[in-house]
């Protein structure tokens, strides 16, 4: 079985993309972030074309994660126990993550309900394996309410995994998506360029690094090692020709899955070319279980 993971950075915008990715690779499950629509947006009909089904949840036009399985797709989760909401107190300010938004006329945290959980997590068992497409918040900046989030997102999620483990030792568990942490100086293209800002803090590190604690295997560290190899380059000033990219997406996977892993590739061709996503898609190739 062939997963991937890809942030499209709006499907609707690159469906013609994603659906001849799908064709090429002979992907069976893709993990998708940023899909920038609501349920009823989203592009299902071009998806179901080329064989595929869709599990999708998203609010608005930010956020917004999906899974397309050729393999089936069961049991649906558009959250995971435990996972934060998010309420804005202010505008955010303009990133590629976050784009501006209007100021909502009342946020949740002055109406007294709780704070609304974002479209950023979505599960799914596909082919026997229960996939989970994730966007990690970005954090914006360090002391933004938004960071705090992040730290309590990571460790929520964290916590709900190892307790799959716990009720199940022998669980098939992938935990796939754009996690927004750049794990060591090698995964940017300078490090000094980062310093102050988030994705490189000890604390998202540790909260990124917990996952391993918890018995996880970040599988693409494991299949490809290699210095400098990046699956996210912003659009501005020349970043991907000039290869000043992140690697900040990313696959955890239970002890049973991981050794299942035989590979990893990070296509980067899907950088090139108009209209592309400035994330590149992250495929691992799965041998069939054990019997």
């Amino acid at each position: 079985m062939r997963l991937a993971t890809w942030n499209v950075n709006s499907v609707r915008a690159r469906v013609d993309r994603v659906v001849a990715f799908l064709e090429r690779s002979q992907t069976d499950v893709l993990a998708i972030q940023e899909t920038k629509c609501r349920d009823e947006q989203f592009p299902v009909a071009a998806f179901e074309a080329a064989g595929y089904e869709v599990a999708h949840v998203g609010h608005s036009a930010w956020n917004g994660v999906a899974i397309a399985s050729r393999v089936g797709i069961a049991d649906v989760a558009t959250s995971f126990p435990g996972q934060p909401g998010f309420a804005k107190p202010t505008a955010p300010a303009a990133t590629d993550d976050a784009p501006a938004e209007a100021p909502e006329p009342e946020p949740a945290a002055l109406l007294d309900v709780p704070p609304p959980v974002e479209a950023r997590a979505l599960g799914a068992t596909c082919g026997g394996v229960r996939v989970w497409s994730l966007y990690v918040p970005h954090g914006r900046a360090i002391g933004d309410p938004h960071y705090a989030y992040k730290l309590a997102w990571l460790g929520a999620l964290r916590d709900a995994a190892a307790g799959w483990l716990d009720a199940d030792p022998a669980a098939q568990v992938a935990l796939m998506g754009d996690w927004n942490v750049i794990p060591l100086d090698t995964d940017v293209y300078d490090p000094a360029a980062f310093a102050g800002h988030t994705h490189v803090t000890p604390a998202e590190r540790e909260a990124f690094a917990a996952f391993a604690d918890a018995g996880y295997t970040e599988v693409t560290r494991q299949h490809l090692p290699a210095e400098h190899t990046y699956t996210y380059w912003d659009y501005q000033q020349l970043a991907f020709p000039r290869n000043k990219g992140l690697r900040i997406d990313f696959a955890y996977a239970s002890p049973r899955l991981a050794d299942r892993v035989t590979g990893v590739v990070i296509d980067r061709d899907e950088r090139k070319g108009k209209g592309a996503s400035d994330h590149v898609p992250v495929v691992l190739d799965v041998a069939a279980p054990a019997t």
